[in-house]
């Protein structure tokens, strides 16, 4: 009920008190005339309301929860009506208790067991969002204040659940993804149930007691040396290789020019020489006998 509603129906059920004051019966009049006028106005504003965009309406008329729900946009409803706006936007709820190295964790920081008995602290993020045909429901059995009532305790028992099947390693490695999908799916079908549509669970960090994450880095950077020092063996041996196939075809090449070279063909490779030299316009040639090899004797 509008304010203006309200204040026209006391004017008007005031102006029929009998008050023993002058002129009262012309004030009466007047009274009733201005409680009739609020009370049309607010009827008249009263049976317009606009729903924002990324909300919906839910109506309750004298307590009582209507399973309609009004859609964004100007609508014309009974000015009775009391109408609560709900977001069905994303919204995000953020258990983080990780900060940078040397703070404390924080006030909602989840921590929780892992399979070996270690204290593990995740830092994660729960998208989600209200079902609008299930708004009303949410409004009637829960309230506003979903997040604290439904999000947060299922969220936290679902994770603490999961997480006692896991070792901390696996949990801050290789088992990492699977942990993650185990949580959506477990809380997914707990939020339908309430109304709300699970969208997503975003696991940014997991923190490990410091002497496990010490001596995770230390095996890390092993493997590491590892791989690199594998990397330079293999590398060395590739170049060895090489140069074991590059020598022994220079060998192959020297024993194949050895087995067919013979004097003849030697002599004629020399007096090929000798023509290309006494064809030279810079140089002079002097053959001293036979079987001599020419003399460069000058030139030019």
């Amino acid at each position: 009920m509008s304010v203006i509603l309200f204040i026209g129906i006391l004017i008007f059920v005031f102006s029929f008190i009998q008050i023993n004051v002058p002129n009262w019966e012309g004030a009466n009049k007047t009274l009733r005339i201005v409680g009739i006028g609020a009370i049309v106005l607010g009827l008249v504003i009263g049976c317009f309301i606009q729903i924002n965009a990324g909300f919906v309406g839910v109506q309750t008329l004298f307590g009582k929860v209507k399973g309609q729900t009004l859609e964004s946009g100007l609508h014309i409803i009974n000015p009775l009506v009391e109408v609560q706006q709900m977001d069905t936007r994303t919204q995000n709820y953020t258990m983080s208790g990780i900060h940078n190295e040397g703070e404390k964790s924080g006030d909602d920081a989840i921590r929780i067991l892992s399979k070996d008995g270690l204290e593990v602290t995740i830092d994660l993020t729960v998208l989600y969002r209200i079902l609008p045909t299930e708004s009303p429901n949410v409004y009637k059995n829960t309230g506003m204040d979903y997040t604290m009532k439904v999000v947060r305790p299922l969220a936290r028992t679902k994770i603490r659940d999961h997480a006692v099947a896991y070792d901390a390693v696996s949990l801050y490695s290789s088992k990492r993804e699977e942990f993650q999908q185990r949580i959506v799916s477990s809380i997914e079908k707990e939020f339908k149930n309430r109304g709300l549509i699970l969208e997503q669970v975003l696991i940014r960090n997991i923190a490990l007691p410091a002497s496990v994450k010490a001596s995770i880095e230390s095996k890390i950077n092993a493997e590491q040396e590892s791989q690199k020092m594998e990397f330079v063996l293999t590398k060395e041996k590739q170049e060895a290789d090489r140069k074991r196939v590059e020598a022994q075809g220079i060998s192959d090449y020297q024993k194949i020019i050895s087995a067919s070279l013979t004097k003849q063909q030697l002599q004629y490779e020399a007096i090929k020489a000798q023509l290309e030299l006494a064809k030279s316009a810079n140089a002079k040639v002097i053959v001293m006998g036979k079987g001599n090899s020419p003399i460069i004797l000058g030139t030019k």
